[in-house]
């Protein structure tokens, strides 16, 4: 089960989180992130917000694999707990993706009961019931990948240290378990008005080097 759980959380999978940050590319352009501890501070911030809505959602997802209704149903909390449309698009970009290596990797699963273009956090429950993994370690996945891509994202655009920016986010460990352990009763809502409105600046921009 540990292997299968590496899996999505693998920043070497091709299912296109490469291409977004998770708002601290404009957060960096804000002034709002500039070095190591500002940088954890945003993710502290992510994780306990939006975070913590694709972990309840991803083991919510992962308990109700085989049902299309409760999947759809899913789909449209994601939706709703999430103010921005590019905050919407960039997910379902990320979902359909994500869907499209698990496909490969674990070809017989739910696959079929997913949304045609099905938000991340949702299509990572269901590639987490392919792979063998319960709803807690779906929430797991969802919470660390909160993180794992704006630390790389962030990385790249300040020129930090590899090694500062990895001891950083191993320290949020105690943290991505908490929220991990909180998302699997009931859905969580936490939303961060702050980071609909870095997206939406964003995707006004025409010099931003990640898609959102």
């Amino acid at each position: 089960m540990t292997a299968a759980l590496l899996t999505p959380a693998d920043s070497r999978l091709p299912a296109g989180g490469h291409a977004h940050s998770g708002g601290v590319e404009q957060a960096i352009a804000a002034g709002m992130v500039t070095d190591p501890a500002s940088l954890a501070a945003f993710l502290r911030r992510r994780l306990a917000t939006s975070g913590a809505v694709a972990a309840g959602l991803a083991a919510a997802a992962c308990r109700a694999a085989d049902d299309p209704d409760a999947l759809a149903a899913l789909d449209g909390e994601a939706d709703a707990r999430a103010p921005s449309p590019t905050l919407r698009t960039a997910s379902r970009q990320q979902g359909r993706g994500l869907v499209r290596v698990a496909r490969r990797a674990w070809p017989v699963g739910p696959w079929d009961a997913l949304p045609a273009q099905p938000h991340h956090p949702i299509a990572l429950g269901v590639a987490a019931t392919a792979g063998g993994l319960t709803p807690p370690a779906a929430a797991t996945a969802a919470a660390y990948l909160s993180i794992s891509g704006p630390a790389t994202a962030a990385q790249r655009l300040l020129a930090m240290d590899p090694l500062t920016v990895a001891a950083l986010t191993a320290r949020l460990s105690p943290e991505i378990d908490a929220v991990a352990d909180s998302a699997t009763g009931e859905l969580p809502a936490a939303t961060d008005p702050l980071l609909d409105l870095l997206a939406e600046v964003h995707a006004a921009r025409k010099d931003r080097f990640f898609a959102s």
